[in-house]
C-alpha cells in the first residue's frame, strides 16, 4: 500500500512515521520542513521510546503521483487547498482519510471527490511539533476511524490493522459523527479556554472582550482544572456539547466529562494546538472547533450560552 502524508506538523508527522517505522511505503507531502526532513529524517521523542525514521520526501502532490490511501493532518485553516493538493494523489481507488480537528471536514473534500472514498479519524493525543523535524509526544495515542455516513467496513478493517501494526491503538466507529462530538468534548473546552484565558476570568465569563492580544498568560490544561472556576467551566462546555450533540441524535455518555477531564490530568502543562497557533500568531480553527458546532446547537434548538461567550471572544482575540 503506497501511502501520502498531507499536512506533516505534529500529527501527521507523528502517525506517519510510526507508519514508516512498521515498513508502510509512506511519502511525506511537505513545506517549510521540506529540506530538513529530506536531509535528516524525523526524529520522535516520546515516553514510549524515541526513534528516527527517514522517510521519502516531496514539495508537491504532482511528485509523488497516485497512492492507495492519502492520510490528511493539515489545520483545518487549510482546507481550501484541497483541490490543489488532493487530486494528484488520487487513483479510482484511493481512500483519503482525514484525520483533522472539528466538524465539516469530509463535507469539504466531498465537493470533488466521491464520498465513497472518504474516511474519518480522530486523533486523542497529546503531542507538539518543537522544531523542524523534531516531534515530542507527550500522551496518548488513540486513532478512531470510521467511513464517510457509512458503516465500517472491510477496508475500514483493513486499515484499522494497518494502524494497529504501526504501533497505533486504532478503534472503528460505525457513527463517524457521533465520534466527532465525543471528541468536541475536549477539543472545545481545553482547546477554546486555553486560548480565551488570557483575557482573564471575568471576560470569559462574560464574554465580554476588547479586540486585540491581551497581556495576561493563557493557562495550559493542568492550570485550567486546577482552579475551581476554571475547572467548573470546562465542564459546563463540556454539557453543553453533550446536549448539543444528544439533540443531533448522537448518544455521548453520561461520564465523558470525567473522562475527558481523567484523560488530561495525566498530560501535565500541555498547550493544546490552539493555543501554540494563537502564540505563534497564526490563524486559528475557529470554523471546525467552535463556529460549526455553535451552528449545529443553535440548528438544534439547544441553548449554549458557554460556547457562545467562549466563540465570540475566540473572535476577538484572532491574531
Amino acid at each position: 500500500m503506497k501511502i501520502a502524508i498531507v499536512g506533516c506538523g505534529a500529527l501527521g508527522s507523528y502517525y506517519g512515521a510510526k507508519l514508516c517505522r512498521s515498513g508502510a511505503d509512506v511519502t511525506f507531502l511537505l513545506r517549510g520542513d521540506y529540506d530538513v526532513v529530506r536531509k535528516n529524517g524525523l526524529q520522535i521523542h516520546s515516553p514510549e521510546g524515541d526513534f528516527h525514521v527517514h522517510p521519502r520526501a516531496a514539495n508537491s502532490p504532482g511528485v509523488i503521483g497516485p497512492v492507495d490511501l492519502v492520510v490528511i493532518g493539515l489545520k483545518t485553516t487549510a482546507n481550501d487547498q484541497f483541490p490543489a493538493l488532493i487530486p494528484p494523489l488520487l487513483d479510482s481507488g484511493t481512500a483519503v482519510l482525514t484525520l483533522q480537528n472539528g466538524l465539516g471536514n469530509e463535507e469539504c473534500l466531498a465537493r470533488f471527490i466521491p464520498p465513497d472514498h472518504i474516511l474519518g479519524g480522530l486523533c486523542f493525543v497529546c503531542l507538539n511539533r518543537i522544531q523542524p523535524g523534531v516531534i515530542h509526544h507527550i500522551d496518548h495515542g488513540r486513532v478512531v476511524i470510521g467511513e464517510y455516513r457509512r458503516k465500517a467496513g472491510d477496508r475500514t478493517q483493513a486499515m484499522a490493522e494497518l494502524f494497529r501494526r504501526a504501533a497505533i491503538p486504532c478503534e472503528l466507529t460505525d457513527d463517524l459523527a457521533r465520534a466527532h462530538w465525543e471528541k468536541l468534548t475536549w477539543n472545545i473546552p481545553f482547546n477554546g479556554l486555553g486560548v480565551a484565558s488570557c483575557a482573564g476570568w471575568t471576560a470569559v465569563h462574560s464574554g465580554s472582550v476588547t479586540s486585540g492580544r491581551p497581556p495576561s498568560p493563557c493557562l495550559t490544561t493542568d492550570r485550567l482544572l486546577a482552579h475551581p472556576a476554571w475547572h467548573d467551566l470546562v465542564r459546563e462546555l463540556i454539557g453543553e456539547v453533550v446536549r448539543a450533540a444528544r439533540a443531533l441524535g448522537h448518544a455521548l455518555e453520561d461520564d465523558i466529562a470525567e473522562t475527558q477531564i481523567q484523560r488530561t490530568l495525566t498530560m501535565g502543562a500541555y498547550k493544546p494546538s490552539t493555543l501554540i497557533d494563537f502564540e505563534r500568531g497564526q490563524e486559528l480553527e475557529l470554523e471546525a472547533l467552535f463556529l460549526e458546532p455553535l451552528r449545529q446547537a443553535r440548528s438544534a434548538g439547544v441553548s449554549t450560552p458557554r460556547l457562545e461567550n467562549l466563540t465570540r471572544i475566540l473572535e476577538k482575540l484572532k491574531p
